[in-house]
């Protein structure tokens, strides 16, 4: 069957109805979601029993960078600045320093067990250098792991922040595969611009963002989730424009929003985890039927190989050379090391030398993608007794207490509260967004000559309006009284719970 206008919504309907089902039955069996994604792809392509046809690497790379941008996005929305501050600098050298002694190290060892060039060596660890984002999410929140100290962090930090060092690394060596009469010397200058133009537009961009949102006004409540779609992609083609990178902008875009106030986050928020979560299962599938199982095969020995060095001695390697400034105990380390994943990023950056037309593209597409599944399969599957087995969980009474504690902290409100705002009060004309309110507050209402309304982030104060505030308790109330200037005589206790 070949994909046509007429037939591709209806086949991708199917396809995403059966991958949900397969989806669902894995938590049984203890096999990753993502996996079976592939697997329905699979099953669905040229070889498999589905007969579709789909054989064009520009279209799958097109998919797969719209899919990563909004995954991407959704994790630096998703991250608490907060929880990463206190291992920024770690996350941050496992991202750039760890992703370059991988593909260094697995560059060399293929340069010497295959008759690859040395270049193409690099290129293939350059494309399995970074652990993939979609995963190392996927499967750490439907396992539910509690672990300990700032581990989950840690790894959300690494595998959000490291796919541009591997994205800027794979497209150096993709041009010197293809381009050999260019040295190694002739990149530094790309490298250094992908990375300083994608840093400055991505927040530059995020800033700009957060002053959009909260100033624009949309008639529909809808729109705003447009409005950011539309940052998502500008910032990816605005960098990657003006030769930046723009995986890095989305990232760092995502990460300043997520930490700002802004109008209807929350909606943005649960949207784009909706977003993130389709675009894993169309991500997975489209490279699961462009990949032709027949020429998988002959690859699966020196695919073995390479996986399993780069899985006991490649990722150790860099994690333990990466961490040795930082006070982090080995128990520690070997977990990290072994939730370096590699899922559908390496994936769709190998198709980068099959539309560039390198000589053994193909084979290092087919590599590729035996590595990811191999590391999906192992890795994934064991990260839990893994993790038990070093003693890095929560026992299991402290792991419901924990996420009790953390459902109840972002609801639970106990003090209803009347202030009454005075005409000279320097909140007057401000929006709700504007008044950096503590997280656990909410103006429920507000009374407006007479009249009753429910407010949202753009709603601007008046003055003699009355607000009734919900809050958890009095200290709390206390940072509500100085986000609008006032003290505590400007209010009345309304109702007490």
């Amino acid at each position: 069957m070949t994909l046509s206008t007429e037939n591709i919504l209806l086949i991708g309907s199917i396809l995403l109805f059966i991958s949900l089902l397969a989806g669902k039955t894995s938590y049984k069996f203890g096999v990753p979601v993502l996996l079976l994604f592939i697997a329905v792809g699979m099953l669905a392509g040229s070889e498999g029993l589905g007969g579709i046809h789909f054989d064009d690497p520009r279209s799958a790379q097109f998919i797969g960078i719209v899919a990563l941008c909004l995954i991407l996005f959704s994790g630096g929305l998703d991250t608490d600045w907060k929880s990463i501050r206190p291992i920024l600098w770690q996350g941050i050298t496992l991202s750039t320093l760890g992703v370059m002694i991988t593909a260094a190290s697995v560059g060399v060892f293929v340069y010497l067990i295959t008759d690859f060039s040395i270049f193409e060596a690099m290129l293939l660890g350059s494309i399995v250098s970074s652990t993939d984002s979609a995963a190392v999410f996927s499967i750490l929140r439907s396992k539910s792991l509690a672990l300990k100290g700032s581990l989950r962090p840690t790894l959300e930090l690494e595998s959000g922040s490291n796919d541009p060092m591997a994205y800027i690394l794979t497209i150096i060596f993709t041009g010197l595969v293809v381009n050999q009469d260019h040295s190694l010397l002739s990149i530094i200058p790309l490298f250094f611009r992908q990375l300083l133009l994608g840093a400055l537009i991505g927040y530059g961009l995020g800033r700009l963002g957060s002053f959009i949102i909260n100033r624009i006004r949309l008639d529909y409540e809808g729109l705003y989730i447009v409005l950011v779609i539309a940052i998502v992609f500008f910032s990816f083609s605005f960098t990657d424009f003006v030769g930046g990178n723009g995986f890095l902008a989305v990232y760092l875009c995502a990460l300043y929003l997520g930490n700002q106030e802004l109008i209807h986050k929350k909606k943005i928020l649960k949207s784009f985890d909706s977003f993130a979560w389709l675009m894993h299962i169309i991500l997975f599938l489209t490279l699961g039927l462009l990949v032709y199982p027949s020429q998988i095969v002959p690859v699966i020995g020196i695919g073995l190989v390479i996986s399993v060095f780069l899985i006991l001695v490649a990722r150790p390697l860099s994690v333990f050379i990466s961490l040795t400034p930082f006070r982090v105990n080995n128990r520690c380390k070997w977990f990290i090391s072994w939730v370096g994943l590699r899922g559908a990023v390496p994936i769709v950056f190998a198709t980068y030398p099959l539309i560039a037309g390198a000589e053994k593209a193909n084979m290092i597409f087919n590599i590729v993608f035996f590595i990811s599944l191999t590391s999906v399969l192992l890795q994934g599957t064991t990260l839990s007794k893994i993790a038990a087995y070093l003693h890095l969980t929560l026992p299991v009474r402290l792991k419901q207490r924990t996420k009790f504690d953390l459902e109840l902290s972002d609801s639970l409100k106990s003090l209803l509260t009347e202030v009454l705002i005075p005409e000279s009060s320097p909140v007057v004309g401000k929006q709700i967004v504007q008044l950096a309110l503590p997280k656990t507050t909410l103006i429920s209402f507000i009374k407006r000559d007479e009249r009753y309304l429910i407010p949202d982030g753009s709603t601007s104060l008046a003055a003699h309006d009355k607000l009734y505030i919900l809050s958890e308790n009095k200290d709390t109330l206390k940072g509500v009284f100085k986000s609008l200037g006032m003290s505590d005589d400007d209010s009345k206790p309304h109702h007490t719970a």
